[in-house]
């Protein structure tokens, strides 16, 4: 393998390092290490669009969103399917299928609420700093399955 192969495996392997490591932060809740993982300052304007809500730019309602999530959700665990990664020489493009399971505040009594799974498509842009591979933008769109009606074979009307 010569030196230009060698470095683009190093650093899809960052890549692919630096992805697995905010999404271990945001199950773990730590607000502190996933704000760490997104890239500093305004120079490069950073955005996010979780499933359902609207664009949001800008580190502050970025990293706020996130504040909100961790808040409200007790337990969060993401299994990653289907990771591809496509890049430039500062630039990463990471394709993922979050398999995800969460569960809410506790009803009274319990120890957890319901926990529910969802099938989220994701897309993770990435850009190369002095201080490693961060993230840039993240957009995460809801996979929709399809009804048993639509399964028979009828047409759906």
């Amino acid at each position: 393998m010569n030196e230009e192969h060698a470095r683009a495996a190093a650093d899809i392997a960052e890549v692919e390092a630096a992805n697995t490591a905010f999404y271990e932060a945001l199950e773990r809740g730590d607000h502190d290490e996933l704000s760490g993982r997104w890239l500093p300052g305004e120079d490069l304007t950073v955005s996010c669009v979780h499933p359902g809500w609207p664009v949001l730019t800008g580190r502050g309602d970025v990293l706020r969103s996130y504040a909100l999530i961790m808040a409200n959700t007790e337990y969060i665990q993401f299994f990653l399917t289907d990771v591809n990664i496509s890049m430039t020489e500062d630039t990463a493009l990471v394709t993922c299928t979050e398999n995800i399971l969460s569960g809410g505040p506790a009803e009274e009594g319990d120890a957890l609420g319901p926990l529910v799974g969802q099938l989220v498509v994701a897309t993770n842009v990435f850009r190369r700093t002095a201080d490693g591979w961060k993230l840039w933008s993240h957009h995460g769109s809801p996979v929709l399955t399809e009804s048993d009606e639509e399964d028979d074979g009828e047409t759906p009307s």
